[in-house]
């Protein structure tokens, strides 16, 4: 620990030499020149900002039918304008001071200024290609500070004085100059895993050859490997001691198989449903009351979209567990059971037939499949039958499709004289008095009337 506050010691003490030794030469007439030449700048180009701004917003929003990748880096350019502008003013100054003074020394300052202004221009515009907001700004504050400390030639003054900082425990030594390196080198094999994992996933995706549950499963192993490699190379790259590591990792490991036994058993049925391919994306499977198409499968969950919206996020061990109706998992045929009745005047044989044809009629009917009605019984008011047909495409829905079915039967009814029966109640009151008008309105019964019977038919 005393080497350590040592070497930070002789760190600072380098860094005030240098901001004393600088500050001499700043207060010198040439040098004072030079400052106020960016100062100038810096007021100039901010002027030229403030009053191109709102042009260029209106120039932009005038633009029309062009792909949003190109607004997007206009608004970019907008919002660093006052920094190019700078620049630009810099480069200039340093030229003309070439051509009015030999010595470099004379416009050092200026070529100093103008040099960081290009570098973080050129910085912020090259970190437009994280996405991620949060991101973006650490990776343009940690360029800018780097290229700012390279060019101000205090890099390895600063990396000293960041190596001084350190947590010592016996032989483990952590310094903040090994926590930055961990943390820039892990994201640059974080992002390149990333970029990797997302190129490689677009074109198993598009891979027609290969099962769609088998897609999944290539695609979340590689992500797994990828990512942890990045980890794993990231701490090792910095000099990290993985043994350490590995012997936590483990006893974390095992305290998280108690206490996390779902999640652990969600985990490992999601690795045994895409293997084993029982269900895959696009499926149409009916859990309990729940009904619809598979729209992802996740390491933990599976997505079912429901006809209504409805987005349910099933457990992967309860499709392990539980009874799951699939629909479409060796084809993808359903065959479709309706169920009416109709008068005792009507003839079965014709029924039958005009049935059949009604289902035909419909157009996510299978006209390659047959469609079947068969009686099923005589029941109190009605002849039963039931309608079996099939559909290819349940993924659509089963409700329409029925809906369409029955008004198809309706109308091949209607038109030739078929009459569905319904129960009808016919209520008559035997030998007595009819009830009072006084009782009627205060609904009490009529102490003189008796019992009614009541009878059913069928139309």
């Amino acid at each position: 620990m005393n080497g350590d506050l040592g070497t930070l010691a002789r760190s600072l003490e380098g860094l005030i030499a240098w901001i004393r030794i600088n500050a001499r030469v700043l207060v010198q007439p040439a040098q004072t020149l030079q400052l106020g030449v960016i100062v100038l700048c810096i007021v100039l180009s901010w002027l030229f900002a403030a009053w191109a701004r709102p042009r260029v917003d209106a120039w932009i929003r005038g633009l029309e039918n062009r792909p949003k990748w190109q607004l997007r880096w206009l608004v970019v350019l907008r919002n660093r304008m006052g920094l190019a502008i700078f620049a630009i003013l810099a480069w200039i100054a340093a030229g003309t001071f070439a051509q009015l003074y030999t010595f470099p020394s004379r416009r050092y300052l200026i070529v100093l200024a103008a040099t960081i202004a290009t570098a973080w221009f050129f910085i912020r515009i090259a970190a437009q290609v994280v996405r991620n907001r949060f991101l973006r700004q650490i990776v343009i504050w940690g360029l800018t500070a780097y290229a700012t400390l390279y060019y101000l030639g205090l890099l390895d003054e600063t990396a000293k004085a960041l190596d001084g900082i350190a947590i010592e425990f016996g032989d483990f030594r952590l310094t903040l100059l090994a926590i930055i390196k961990a943390v820039i080198v892990t994201g640059l094999l974080f992002y390149g895993a990333r970029l990797i994992a997302q190129t490689a996933s677009q074109r198993i995706s598009t891979n027609q050859d290969i099962s769609p549950s088998m897609r999944v499963l290539t695609v979340k192993f590689l992500q797994v490997s990828l990512y942890s490699a990045a980890f794993f190379i990231g701490l090792k790259a910095v000099g990290f001691d993985l043994t350490g590591l590995a012997v936590l990792s483990g006893a974390i490991g095992v305290g998280l198989g108690f206490g996390l036994q779902k999640v652990v058993s969600n985990l490992v049925s999601g690795i045994i449903i895409l293997m084993d391919k029982s269900v895959k994306p696009g499926d149409v499977i009916s859990l309990g009351d729940t009904f619809g198409w598979i729209a992802s499968l996740g390491a933990r969950y599976v997505s079912v979209v429901t006809r209504d919206g409805k987005e349910y996020l099933i457990p992967n061990e309860d499709l392990i567990t539980g009874q799951v109706v699939n629909w479409s998992h060796s084809n993808e045929f359903v065959r479709i059971d309706l169920h009416f009745g109709t008068s005792y005047h009507d003839d079965p044989h014709v029924v039958r037939k005009l049935a059949v044809e009604a289902a035909h009629s419909v157009d996510r009917v299978l006209k390659s499949r047959p469609a079947v009605c068969h009686i099923t019984g005589f029941g109190d008011s009605s002849v039963d039958y039931i309608l079996r047909f099939w559909i290819r495409d349940p993924v659509e829905g089963l409700t329409n499709v029925k809906g369409n079915v029955y008004l198809a039967l309706w109308d091949t009814f209607k038109e030739n004289g078929i009459s569905i029966p319904f129960p009808q109640r016919e209520v008559k009151i035997l030998g007595g008095t009819m009830p009072s008008p006084a009782r009627e309105q205060t609904g009490q019964p009529d102490p003189s009337s008796r019992g009614g019977d009541s009878s059913a038919g069928g139309a």
